[in-house]
């Protein structure tokens, strides 16, 4: 008998049910009243081949960090002004048979009372955009460690607050990008360091997600696919994240992309990022689903908002030892996850083509491929040459969110807490990401243009030397 996991209140689910020919074949499990155990979960895993291809990226993440697993983490508070949230992080904390934490959830400000304890030794910000910053020098204030997750700056001003204030008091901050931890992205980074592509001449990258179901929905909790709105109305980041798209015309998210070949060429460390050159498309997909939703059409009020951001936002980047980036910001328009990923060198190229699967890429090495001049796949190539992270910890990294990646970059957060050394992801380089966003929107302002990027570690990017992955460790 086959087995179809469900959720009674989903809408989605239902339409798909009654979509299904010879449902009474078929054993329906409704995961709300009878949740799915982990047991069965790591079953379902090896079926579909990984965490990424078994969840929808809309979904909510299974055990997404962690930290209710971790015995030398305790969570002591949580700040939200959106109960619904809270609710669901003190569900995670109590599943891992923790005792719940102290809320701080009487509006936008509360989380100034959170930093005044001193039980807390550091705080993770996975707040809307626009409070990252603000958040972040506040806890700095406070002596607080700061891990911070990604998004792109408000203004370039702000990029120089974090910093300044990560220096003022000695403090330092972690770029939360936990896409430098993917699997393949580190078996490309071993490659690399090893040789294997010579001298690495340049990189692409990109956040290439079909967002459009998260930023419109019912307002209904989960009601992704199920509506129109956002703003007020919405349900989680259609809250604050789709105002951004209507009120901004730029590279929004370019961490994921970014992170990764900055990496790998060691920016920050060794090399820099020098100057952009942005430019963008229409933007048609968001009003097109508004348009042609059930819940939508020309009556809809949505269907008269005028959204700024392009479809596609293309960045070109040069670095100060000659290389180039090319950034792609693609999530309003149908069309399956992909980061698309390429690193070319002068011995050596490296496409991705799926979500991170040791199998979703395509390698050629001239010289090692007798010059065939025909892709290999790029698997047994990554299972070479696994990094030791993932060698060491991906057992325990199975069931993490986004597959896994999430268990790595809260781990080296806290074992650099812990073992009191630098993060392998910096203040300098969370500063140099999330200055893209603002450098890209004037850029794309002026036609294209090209804009300068600050240096903002102010020259020592010419003595400091990679930290990132050199080890099993963290």
């Amino acid at each position: 008998m086959f087995k179809i996991y469900h959720l009674a209140n989903c809408t989605t689910c239902q339409r798909i049910l009654k979509e299904i020919p010879n449902l009474k074949k078929f054993t329906l499990r409704e995961i709300k009243s009878e949740p799915i155990t982990a047991k069965e979960l790591d079953a379902m895993k090896k079926l579909a081949g990984s965490y990424e291809a078994l969840f929808s990226r809309r979904s909510m993440k299974y055990r997404p960090m962690g930290l209710h697993e971790r015995t030398d983490v305790e969570v002591i508070a949580l700040a939200d002004p959106d109960a619904a949230m809270i609710a669901r992080s003190q569900k995670t904390l109590a599943n891992g048979g923790r005792k719940p934490a102290v809320v701080y959830g009487n509006g936008n400000e509360d989380y100034k009372n959170l930093l005044k304890r001193d039980d807390i030794d550091a705080v993770f910000i996975c707040t809307p955009w626009e409070w990252h910053v603000p958040q972040g020098v506040a806890a700095l204030e406070a002596g607080k460690f700061v891990g911070m997750e990604v998004c792109g700056g408000m203004n370039i001003q702000e990029c120089w607050d974090i910093v300044h204030a990560s220096e003022r008091t000695g403090i330092p901050v972690m770029a939360l990008e936990n896409v430098c931890y993917r699997r393949d992205v580190l078996a490309v980074l071993n490659m690399v360091r090893q040789g294997l592509f010579g001298e690495v001449v340049h990189g692409q990258g990109g956040y290439l997600h079909d967002l459009r179901q998260v930023m419109l929905n019912s307002g209904k909790e989960d009601g992704y696919g199920d509506g129109v709105e956002f703003g007020p109305k919405g349900w989680s980041e259609a809250k604050w994240r789709t105002q951004h798209y209507v009120d901004r015309n730029g590279e929004l998210y370019p961490t994921h992309g970014l992170g990764p070949v900055a990496v790998m060429m060691d920016i920050n460390r060794g090399n820099r990022l020098t100057r952009l050159s942005s430019v963008a498309s229409n933007a048609r997909g968001l009003h097109k689903y508004i348009m042609e939703h059930p819940k939508g059409g020309p009556d809809h009020p949505n269907a008269k908002v005028q959204f700024k951001c392009g479809d596609i936002v293309n960045t070109q980047i040069q670095t100060a030892n000659g290389q180039t980036i090319l950034l792609t910001h693609d999530t309003t328009l149908q069309r399956p996850y992909n980061l698309g990923f390429r690193v070319q060198g002068t011995e050596g190229l490296w496409q991705d083509t799926g979500w991170g699967d040791l199998d979703q890429g395509m390698v050629y090495f001239e010289k090692q491929m007798d010059h065939s001049d025909r892709w290999d796949n790029s698997k047994s190539w990554m299972e070479q040459h696994d990094h030791p992270l993932w060698k060491r910890y991906g057992t325990m990294a199975s069931g993490a969110g986004h597959g896994g990646m999430d268990y790595f970059v809260d781990h080296a957060f806290f074992e650099c807490i812990k073992r009191d050394q630098p993060f392998p992801l910096d203040v300098y380089d969370l500063a140099t990401w999330y200055a893209i966003t603002p450098l890209s929107e004037k850029s794309i302002a002026e036609g294209g243009q090209v804009q300068d990027i600050p240096d903002f570690t102010a020259g020592k990017w010419q003595q400091r030397k990679p930290v990132f992955g050199f080890t099993d460790e963290y």
